[in-house]
């Protein structure tokens, strides 16, 4: 079983990631659960018609009342009137500030679970339990949010959990598009990081259907390139920003498709293709490299049909919304070289000019 202690100002947690995580809520977290009044599951309603009973047989010796809410899966429970609805959930079972909530779902899930612990009676315990590959990136590091129609992550705080168990047996019933969409976040990890590493995984033929043994490690390696840029910025004002590689753009794509359309991670791969032109343009990036990322998401069943079936402007909408945006400039996640991540500001001619070029380097591999 693997393991990583977060370090943040005044909070400390552990991630484990394997086999049988659920065993330490009886011996890890022994004292956490005797601290708590009434315990609630958040749980994607497709994750807990498979897998809840295990969670519930593990929970068991705690003694506590444990409730569980059922939320809709993926991205549509991210919405302000679920939000809204697990809130009042919550004070219909008379929980309280001492009271703890268990996120049991993938990336979504988790983000919905723990923005609502941060608000309910201005902030309670929670743990993050996640079911999928995506949520290496999204359950470490305390970003909670929901989404509103004029964009992803609109509304939301930083609350960091007490602890966060992957148990990976759970990630053999994904299908092949979650299973991609949490590669994504993957390759994101080791471009801004280490160059010999994403070579790694740019040549591994079965990098969208891995074994569970060989990613437990690689998960690890992400989940640590995220630990220490978290430790050393927790609130996103400098490094942490690093970690939007690929995803101001990625963002739009999701928005442009409808949220859930296409996955979080599809859309990120779609977006590191976007940011790696821009940075040959602005950075130290080979064309080569881009061309090979682009022809190796092909191969592994990424699509790029969004940027044919959307305009720009429709994309640029959503981009001068986005959170990253600053005095209405564009503010974009580059690479000055794999492993060396920068933030540059852009103008709109030089995003449209990135576009028409994605479109175009697309279109050759596609015919190649």
């Amino acid at each position: 079983m693997g393991r990583l202690t977060v370090n943040i100002k005044n909070h400390e947690y552990d991630v484990h990631i394997g086999q049988q995580t659920y065993q330490l809520f009886a011996t890890e977290y022994a004292e956490l659960f005797a601290s708590v009044d009434r315990i609630a599951i958040l749980a994607d309603e497709q994750v807990a018609a498979i897998h809840l009973p295990l969670l519930q047989e593990a929970l068991a010796f705690t003694g506590r009342e444990i409730v569980v809410k059922k939320v809709p899966a993926g991205e549509n429970c991210k919405s302000p009137a679920v939000y809204v609805d697990c809130l009042s959930f919550l004070l219909q079972k008379k929980f309280t500030r001492d009271s703890l909530i268990i996120a049991f779902g993938g990336g979504a899930c988790g983000d919905l679970a723990g923005f609502v612990a941060a608000t309910f009676m201005r902030g309670i315990r929670f743990l993050q339990c996640p079911t999928t590959i995506l949520a290496h990136d999204s359950a470490v590091g305390g970003k909670t949010a929901i989404n509103m129609p004029e964009g992803k992550n609109m509304v939301g705080s930083f609350h960091q959990p007490s602890g966060v168990l992957f148990d990976t047996s759970l990630f053999t019933t994904l299908p092949a598009k979650e299973m991609r969409s949490g590669m994504a976040e993957l390759l994101k990890h080791a471009l801004i990081s280490n160059e010999e590493w994403a070579d790694e995984l740019l040549s591994n033929p079965t990098f969208a259907q891995p074994a569970i043994d060989w990613l437990s490690s690689e998960l690890l390696k992400g989940i640590e390139v995220k630990a220490k840029i978290v430790a050393e910025d927790e609130f996103e004002q400098s490094t942490r920003k690093y970690l939007n590689f690929g995803h101001t753009f990625g963002h739009a794509v999701e928005a442009a498709c409808g949220f859930g359309g296409l996955s979080h991670g599809e859309s990120v791969m779609i977006g590191m293709a976007y940011s790696l032109i821009l940075s040959e343009q602005h950075g130290a990036v080979d064309e080569q490299l881009t061309t090979r990322f682009i022809t190796f998401a092909c191969q592994q069943g990424y699509t790029f049909q969004p940027v044919y079936d959307h305009t720009f402007e429709i994309f640029m909408n959503f981009m001068e919304k986005d959170k990253k945006v600053s005095f209405g400039k564009l503010n974009f996640v580059l690479l000055d070289g794999v492993g060396n991540p920068f933030v540059k500001e852009l103008s709109k001619e030089q995003c449209e000019e990135a576009f028409e070029q994605l479109r175009r380097r697309v279109e050759g591999d596609r015919a190649r």
